[in-house]
């Protein structure tokens, strides 16, 4: 089986099976390139997730295009992003086609009902994981919790909170060496 027919495949089964939009797939895209196929380092991974969400679109189809173009050039980046989109686009097609004969349905209503707590977490797992990966502990664990505070209840920019944060660990990293080599 050619390489991009296996990459192809694995996002094509991640987009289908994902329930939930991009956050959802991001531990069973790790899980693929990292665990399972030793693709990806596990910060190679979290590079990707920080770039993918920094880019605008959707996050599931960044993290395929910058997946796919680390694995396999720009063919590799248009194989990995047409596998995440198609399901998505085939599973719309056929809700469409279809909805006016099941959205009153309380089977389908009784279904969604279950389905969102386990959206939920699967959008948790993975801030879990990341938060492990990117070393957050008991010392710089105010950062994401503030960030997202302000995101949330401020209404703040997630562009403004990348800058403010990116510009803080700069000059906080800065700090240190100088602190180290004044120390020398």
């Amino acid at each position: 089986m050619s390489n991009y027919v296996q990459l192809f495949g694995i996002f094509f089964r991640i987009g289908i099976f994902t329930i939930g939009g991009g956050y959802a797939m991001v531990p069973i895209i790790e899980n693929e390139m990292v665990t399972k196929r030793g693709w990806l380092t596990k910060e190679e991974f979290i590079d990707i997730l920080a770039v993918a969400q920094s880019a605008p679109g959707i996050l599931a189809i960044n993290m395929s295009i910058f997946v796919g173009y680390k694995l396999r050039g720009v063919k590799g980046s248009l194989v990995s992003a047409f596998g995440t989109a198609l399901p998505s686009f085939l599973i719309i097609l056929a809700i469409a086609m279809f909805f006016s004969s099941f959205k009153d349905n309380p089977q389908v209503e009784k279904v969604f009902k279950g389905i969102r707590p386990g959206v939920v977490a699967l959008i948790a797992a993975p801030v879990f994981n990341l938060g492990r990966s990117a070393k957050i502990n008991l010392h710089n664990l105010w950062i994401p919790v503030v960030s997202a505070l302000l995101i949330w209840l401020l209404g703040v920019s997630p562009i403004w909170i990348i800058i403010i944060v990116g510009t803080g660990g700069y000059f906080y990293e800065k700090y240190k060496t100088n602190k180290q080599n004044s120390a020398q």
